[in-house]
């Protein structure tokens, strides 16, 4: 993988190109197998609201579902596979002021792949890992508030 030679602060390109229309990541997108199921998991096991459950296509065929943590503007869609692609293998990072309270109200639920207890790592940010039913990678910084 190659770079820009020029680079700014943080090591980021100086880039010559007009800026991005874009203001804002809206939804990001996991492949899951069953979006039922998917549901239930981010809603019943994570605590986050159904923020769509729509049909869509010539018969309503299709199926958007997005769910998001309460009062995030960010959201995650949930979407069955798509062109031969397999459910997992996505990863998104979500924050929360106290990532060692989070662990353990997770851990009390019972039923969620998450790695052990964060462990402080010299200029890495305190985090740990967890795993949607389908292999998602879903990573739990802890930012200030």
């Amino acid at each position: 993988m190659s770079f820009a030679a020029t680079t700014g602060p943080g090591g980021m390109s100086d880039s010559t190109q007009a800026p991005t229309t874009v203001t804002n990541i809206g939804v990001a997108m996991f492949t899951v197998a069953d979006q039922d199921a998917a549901i239930a998991y981010y809603t019943e096991k994570l605590g986050y609201e159904l923020r769509a459950d729509v049909a869509f296509g010539e018969g309503g065929e299709h199926r958007w579902v997005e769910v998001a943590p309460p009062g995030s503007t960010a959201r995650l869609a949930l979407n069955p596979p798509m062109g031969g692609a397999q459910p997992g293998g996505g990863g998104i990072g979500v924050e929360t002021p106290d990532v060692f309270a989070e662990h353990e109200r997770l851990s009390a639920i019972g039923g969620i792949d998450l790695d052990p207890a964060p462990q402080p790592i010299p200029g890495a940010p305190l985090l740990f890992m967890m795993r949607d039913p389908d292999g998602n990678h879903i990573a739990v910084v802890q930012v200030d508030s």
